[in-house]
């Protein structure tokens, strides 16, 4: 007898989770860009500064990631010489 192919579930996880993550928010023009994050910075906060960044950039109309990016590019703004 022939062995059946494994199949992919409907609920299955995805072999790349992260990947797969950037790919369904990036629009075609934004996939370099997605592509340029490559590090992830974790931090620890309050659950009550959680909720007002959150709201924050909801009010802003622009997703949390984008908006903490912006605010840690100002603030450690790229120097003449530096390397990356």
């Amino acid at each position: 007898m022939s062995e059946r192919p494994a199949r992919r579930g409907f609920a299955s996880r995805p072999v790349d989770p992260e990947g797969w993550i950037k790919a369904g928010d990036a629009s075609p023009g934004d996939r370099n860009v997605a592509a340029a994050y490559t590090a992830r910075l974790t931090i620890d906060i309050t659950p009550e500064l959680r909720g007002r960044i959150k709201i924050a950039a909801l009010q802003r109309g622009v997703t949390v990631a984008d908006m903490l990016r912006d605010l840690l590019a100002r603030e450690f703004p790229t120097t003449e010489g530096a390397t990356p």
